[in-house]
């Protein structure tokens, strides 16, 4: 890591703390506008075909996705791209940084320390996204996708501006 990342790392991670919220809530992984999920350009997620979801749009240059709820990481990939959490009551959540941005490989992405079976909170971050670069040629909008709902009904919010920390649950 090149000394430019290490200052953004640190100015991005300054501030941000665990939320202290209950095992049953899915909070905005990010920052941003949340979108109408039917307008993203891949069908694999607009026409949820891997669950219910939700879309937020980021407005910052970089931005740090956390987790969405309490829970162990079940998958991560290398690439920074995305990441999965199995929540304290068995919900399983992907988390999927942009469309096409597996393309990228890594390029704008910088994994913190995390790995496979790692517990957890709502709002510890898990991944830097250099949305800047991206959006040149990606749509980075940020998908929250319930793969599993473990038989628990999960009704998502109106769509509305978050910050990261903002309940989705209605």
């Amino acid at each position: 890591m090149g000394l430019f990342d290490y200052f953004t790392k640190r100015r991005l991670l300054k501030g941000i703390e665990k939320l202290n919220i209950g095992d049953d809530a899915i909070v905005a992984p990010v920052e941003g506008e949340m979108i109408d999920v039917s307008t993203l350009p891949d069908p694999m997620f607009a026409e949820k075909m891997l669950g219910d979801s939700i879309a937020i749009r980021v407005l910052n240059d970089d931005c740090v996705i956390c987790s969405p709820a309490n829970g162990v990481i079940r998958a991560i990939f290398p690439t920074g791209h995305a990441f999965g959490i199995e929540t304290n009551e068995g919900v399983e959540i992907l988390v999927h940084c942009g469309i096409n941005t597996v393309e990228a490989r890594g390029e704008g992405f910088t994994l913190l320390d995390k790995k496979l079976g790692d517990k957890v909170s709502a709002g510890e971050p898990i991944v830097i996204m250099n949305n800047k670069k991206l959006q040149e040629k990606y749509d980075t909008s940020i998908i929250l996708i319930i793969t599993n709902p473990n038989e628990k009904t999960i009704e998502f919010i109106a769509d509305q501006n978050v910050n990261r920390g903002t309940s989705l649950l209605k």
